[in-house]
C-alpha cells in the first residue's frame, strides 16, 4: 500500500430517491415490504435528551421521546417492523417485544434512527435503523449483500428504508483498545483483512470507509480469534469522483491499520491477498450473474452522481487500471460494469 497525502470525504451527499425500476427489482426480491410506520413518523418526537457512552461521553445521538398517543402507535408499529424483518410478518411474536428506546443521531449523513428492540422472555436485544431511503445507500446495502462474505438485511417502502443492525466492534473504537500493542499474530491477521477489505471497496466503488464506517467482527475458531472487516454504512456507494476516495487506505482515519499492514506484511503477500479478493468477487459475480446484471441494469438508468464526478472518476480509473473501456461510460452504472468485466477478465486469464 502506498504512502501518500491522504483524501478528503465531500461535505454533504445529497439524497437520491428510489425511482420505479429499482423498486421493481426490490419487490422481486423480496425487499420492498409495506410497512406501517415511516421516517417522517418518526419525526414528530417532542422532545430529546443526550446520550452518553460509559465513558460519560456524548455519543451525538439524542434519546427521543413521544408524547403519550404517538408512543403507543409508534411502539406497535416499529414491534410490527422489527417482525417484518425478522420474521414472516406476523403478530404472534409482537406481544413479547419491547421497545426500549429510540435514538436520533443529529450528525451522521442519513440522520437515522436506532430502534432498540427487547424480548421480555429472555431479554436479550438487537438494534434496527429506520432512515431516509436513498438509492446509493440501497445500491451499497444490495452490492455487500451479493459481493462480500456478508449477508444483509434491509426494507424499503417508499421513502423509508429499514435496516438490520450490523454487529461488530465499530473501526475506531477497535484502533483506540490498544490494536497497536496486540499480539503479533493478531496484527497480522487484522493487516490481511484490512488488505482484502480495502480491496473490496475499490472493486465494488464503495466509498468513505472511514474507521467509524465498519466495525471489526471476532470470531473464536477453535485456539484462535479471528477477525473480518464489515462496512456499515453505504451512503458513499458510486458517488466520489476521485478513486482514492473509494480507497480506504488513503483515508487517515485508517492511518493505524495502513501502518498495520506496512509492519506486518511484506509487499508479495499484500499482492497475493489482492488478487485472492479479487478472484473472490470474481467468482461471486459470476455465481450471482442474473441477479447482478438485473441490479446493474437499474444503476445504468439511474442518475446517482454528477457529471462532474463521473469525468473525474473514468479518468482516475483509466489511469489506474489503464483499460480504455472506462474512457467510455457515462453513468457510475457503466462504471461499476466496466470495473466488474476487468476484474472477471483477469481472474479468467489467471485461470
Amino acid at each position: 500500500m502506498e504512502d501518500t497525502k491522504y483524501e478528503n470525504i465531500s461535505k454533504k451527499k445529497p439524497t437520491y430517491p428510489v425511482k420505479p425500476f429499482l423498486g421493481d427489482y426490490l419487490s422481486k426480491y423480496n425487499r420492498n415490504v409495506l410497512i406501517p410506520v415511516f421516517y417522517d413518523d418518526l419525526l414528530r418526537f417532542s422532545g430529546a435528551t443526550e446520550v452518553y457512552n460509559e465513558h460519560g461521553e456524548d455519543t451525538l445521538w439524542v434519546r427521543v421521546y413521544y408524547n403519550e398517543f404517538e408512543r403507543i402507535t409508534i411502539d406497535k408499529d416499529l414491534k410490527k417492523v422489527y417482525s417484518i424483518l425478522h420474521g414472516d410478518g406476523s403478530d404472534t411474536s409482537v406481544p413479547f417485544l419491547n421497545i426500549d428506546a429510540v435514538d436520533y443521531c443529529t450528525f451522521a449523513n442519513s440522520k437515522p434512527f436506532r430502534i432498540k428492540v427487547r424480548n421480555i422472555l429472555n431479554d436479550n436485544y438487537t438494534y434496527m435503523y429506520v432512515k431516509k431511503a436513498d438509492a446509493s445507500r440501497v445500491y451499497g446495502l444490495e452490492l455487500e449483500h451479493l459481493l462480500s462474505p456478508n449477508r444483509i438485511n434491509f426494507l424499503v417502502y417508499k421513502e423509508t428504508l429499514i435496516e438490520d443492525h450490523i454487529s461488530g466492534i465499530p473501526g475506531d473504537t477497535f484502533m483506540d483498545s490498544g490494536l497497536d500493542s496486540s499480539a503479533i499474530s493478531t496484527q497480522k491477521q487484522i493487516a490481511k483483512e484490512f488488505v482484502k477489505f480495502n480491496e473490496r471497496c475499490i472493486v465494488r466503488l464503495l466509498g468513505d470507509m472511514r474507521s467509524y464506517n465498519y466495525v471489526i467482527v471476532p470470531t473464536h475458531d477453535f485456539d484462535q480469534v479471528r477477525y473480518r472487516i464489515r462496512a456499515t454504512d453505504f451512503d458513499q456507494q458510486c458517488y466520489e469522483g476521485r478513486l482514492r476516495v473509494y480507497m480506504p487506505q488513503f483515508l487517515k482515519e485508517n492511518k493505524l491499520y495502513v501502518q498495520m499492514v506496512h509492519n506486518n506484511l511484506r509487499p508479495e503477500s499484500i499482492e497475493q491477498y489482492k488478487q485472492e479478493e479479487r478472484s473472490t468477487i470474481a467468482k461471486r459475480i459470476l455465481l450471482g450473474k442474473k441477479r447482478i446484471r438485473e441490479l446493474l441494469d437499474c444503476m445504468l438508468q439511474d442518475n446517482i452522481s454528477s457529471d462532474f464526478k463521473i469525468e473525474q472518476l473514468k479518468k482516475d480509473l483509466f489511469d489506474y487500471t489503464k483499460d480504455k473501456a472506462f474512457k467510455e461510460c457515462s453513468c457510475m452504472g457503466e462504471l461499476l460494469e466496466t470495473a466488474f468485466k476487468f476484474v472477471i477478465r483477469h481472474y479468467q486469464d489467471v485461470k
